[in-house]
Formats: structure tokens, C-alpha cells, sequence
């Protein structure tokens, strides 16, 4: 007879930074129902009277008040631990058998997704620590239309939109690489609700319009299925139909790998199609608010589409400088030019590609439809052959060191 694991209930335990909190008492004198105490040392949060009404999280004029964790509600962090801290505790991982931790369709969906990484993956060393399953299918954050946008040409086949949701007082933080879950309304052929679908966040971690409590979708209607039989996507049409002031059901935020570095010098290399350039976008835009502080690094982006209509953010693109990033574009279905995809352009650009693959301060990011996986993989062998290096060799120690990151589907 086999034993089953036990089954761990999460609870999403409300917690204060100690390292960003000035003591100036606001989220005390917020909290309706004394959870909130202090000590000379620290604010902290009593996870048995929190009831997660939020009213402490607009006041609180660092932020420090909006941090939460992933824990066994049966062993929740002490206030006599959270007195003792200098630093958060990083989320730790829940043994196996937890039934709340992430949605059976966000694991699946992720494990699809990320199949192209090569088994596990860690994040940048330097990566910021992001927040996880805020809000679930059962308790999703609301949010509001603030703006729809539609970014391909009126004649191109595809309609891609550039959708800004505002969260309001809702706390909803998010980093560059994570995604978030759209729980469109209405319920299948079956009579039950319809499954989330997971988007990638296109803004930077403060907003698309900075230090507002927003964030931006890149969306394409989904129209056929990957076989080219007519389909309507149920999240895709609801999305790119939405109009300003409409409200949306939005669980998580996801991903806690696919996530940019932080520090100083870091290189990025960056390839995608489509809506996988939603990722890279938000990566974009953070280095581009802050190309002033001339933290260094490279930017180099190979983007694909079947023609420059097709292409989402195009001209944006065509608008920053070249000194701050290498924009190289691959279009397949140009009338009268040879067919190009991303691996052509990896190849044509194969010194300044084994410079960066080898270089240890440069990341690497591959979002987009799946078949381009194996067309990437094969370019970047074919860059380090010719530079002397070994692809088989560098790919693994690429991914140990958090360096190499893939997200298809």
C-alpha cells in the first residue's frame, strides 16, 4: 500500500521589510484589527488576526508593508521571529503534496512552457525577489481597463493589442519576466468555469506609467489553433475585446526564474516572436528608465515576425538608439525578400553572439512560439563553433549559473 503525502494548506502570510521600513507607525495605526505591532527593532504582522483587507498598504510611504509569503498555515512565521529579522526570509519551497501553491493549470501551462530550459532553473544572482500567488482563482484581484491598444497594422492577420490594467489600491507587484492569470468570465462546453490563462507581463516592475499601480499585456487573438483550424481563444477574444473601464479577474503574480538581473554590467540577450516579446519589453523599458545611472551592459534583441505589420512595438523599436540596444529584426513573408527568421539573423551576427554567450555577466532570454527552440539552439552551436567554443559544454554551465532562460509555447 502506497502512503500518501500529507497535503499542506498554504496561507499567504502578510509580512513587513525590515530593511525598507522608517518605524513611522502609519500601517499600526491603519490595521482596523491590531494585527499590526512593534518592538524597538521591528513592525510585524500577527498572521491569526490578519484578514487581508489591505487598508494598511496605500499609506505606508516606503512600501515595506507589501511583502507577503507563501507558508504552511499551520506553521506560519512567529512574531517572535519577524521581531528577530534584519532581512525577509526568502520564500521557501513546500513540500510535496501542497494543494495551494500554485493552480494545477499554472503548473501545467509552466512546465509546458519552460520545457526548453533543460531541466531545473535558477534565476539571475541578482535578480529581485518576486512576489508569488498574491491572489487566487477563489480571491482574484480586481482590476481595470485603463487603455487598449491595438499594436499590428490595420491589414496584418494578426491582431496584437497592448492592453494596461490598473489595479487601483490593490496591491499587485510584479517583475519583468512574470506572468499573470486572466480568468476570463462565462463557462465552457461542460458547465464549468473557464481554466486561467497565463500572460506575460510587458512592463517594467514600476508600471507602465511609472509609480502608477498598473501593468501592460501583450495579446494576440487567437483565432486558429497551431494545426491553422479555426479557433476562437476564450482569453485572447475577451482581452482584445475589452474597452476602457471594463473590469478583469487576475490571479497570481507567477514565475519566480525568468527573471532579469539587477546588477551593474549585466548583459542581455534577448531573442523572440510574436507576444514573446512581451518579456523582453519590460526588460527593455527597465534599462531604458534608467539608462541615466549608466550602469553599462549590453542590450542585443533578435526579433521575429513575418513582416514588419506583423511585428509588435516595431516602431518603438526603430526609435531607440543603437548605442542602447542592438535591435535585429527577422522577417519570413516580405514580397520580393528572402525569408528570414531569428536564427538567420543569430548566425549573421554570430561574432558579437559568442562574445556575449561567453561573456558571464550576460543573460539570455528565449520567448515565443515553440518551434523555434531547436532553430535557436542549432544557431547558438553553430556561433560557438565558430569562435572555438563548445555549445554542449556551455549550455549547462549557462543554466547553473542562472544565465539562460526559455519560456515557448
Amino acid at each position: 500500500m502506497t502512503a500518501t503525502a500529507p497535503t499542506i494548506e498554504v496561507l499567504r502570510q502578510h509580512l513587513i521589510d525590515p530593511e525598507i521600513c522608517i518605524r513611522c507607525n502609519t500601517c499600526e495605526e491603519t490595521c482596523p484589527v491590531d494585527a499590526v505591532t512593534h518592538d524597538s527593532r521591528n513592525y510585524v504582522v500577527d498572521a491569526a488576526k490578519c484578514n487581508f483587507c489591505n487598508d494598511c498598504i496605500s499609506p505606508c510611504p516606503t512600501g515595506a508593508i507589501d511583502n507577503w509569503r507563501q507558508v504552511d498555515r499551520a506553521a506560519p512565521y512567529t512574531l517572535a521571529e519577524q521581531l528577530s529579522w534584519d532581512s525577509l526570509p526568502v520564500q521557501q519551497a513546500l513540500a510535496a503534496g501542497t494543494s495551494a501553491e500554485m493552480p494545477t493549470d499554472v503548473a501545467r501551462i509552466t512546465a509546458v512552457a519552460t520545457a526548453g530550459q533543460g531541466g531545473d532553473v535558477i534565476p539571475p544572482w541578482s535578480a529581485a525577489q518576486p512576489c508569488v500567488n498574491l491572489y487566487t482563482v477563489d480571491r482574484p484581484a480586481i482590476a481595470t481597463v485603463s487603455g487598449n491598444r491595438r499594436l499590428t497594422a490595420d491589414g496584418a492577420t494578426s491582431d496584437i493589442r497592448h492592453l494596461v490594467l490598473d489595479f487601483g489600491g490593490a496591491a499587485f507587484p510584479v517583475l519583468e519576466g512574470q506572468t499573470i492569470g486572466i480568468l476570463p468570465p462565462g463557462v465552457d462546453a461542460g458547465g464549468k468555469p473557464h481554466r486561467l490563462r497565463l500572460y506575460s507581463v510587458a512592463s517594467p516592475r514600476d508600471g507602465e506609467r511609472p509609480r502608477y499601480n498598473n501593468l501592460s499585456l501583450t495579446v494576440k487573438r487567437v483565432t486558429a489553433d497551431h494545426d491553422g483550424a479555426p479557433v476562437a481563444g476564450v482569453a485572447s477574444n475577451y482581452l482584445c475585446d475589452l474597452n476602457k473601464g471594463d473590469e478583469v479577474r487576475v490571479v497570481g503574480p507567477y514565475g519566480t526564474t525568468f527573471l532579469m538581473p539587477n546588477h551593474p554590467g549585466s548583459s542581455l540577450l534577448m531573442v523572440c516572436t510574436g507576444t514573446g516579446s512581451a518579456p523582453m519589453r519590460a526588460m527593455t523599458e527597465r534599462r531604458r528608465r534608467r539608462v541615466a545611472l549608466r550602469e553599462g551592459g549590453t542590450l542585443m534583441l533578435f526579433f521575429g515576425a513575418r513582416s514588419p505589420g506583423e511585428l509588435p512595438y516595431f516602431g518603438p523599436l526603430q526609435k531607440l538608439p543603437g548605442e542602447f540596444i542592438d535591435v535585429n529584426f527577422a522577417f519570413s513573408r516580405v514580397p520580393g525578400e528572402r525569408r528570414q527568421y531569428v536564427q538567420d539573423r543569430i548566425r549573421a551576427r554570430g561574432d558579437d553572439v559568442a562574445r556575449l554567450l561567453g561573456d558571464d555577466n550576460c543573460y539570455i532570454y528565449i520567448c515565443g512560439l515553440k518551434g523555434m527552440e531547436k532553430g535557436v539552439d542549432e544557431a547558438f552551436r553553430d556561433a560557438c563553433r565558430n569562435h572555438g567554443k563548445d555549445w554542449d559544454a556551455l549550455l549547462p554551465a549557462l543554466r547553473a549559473q542562472g544565465r539562460y532562460h526559455v519560456e515557448t509555447y
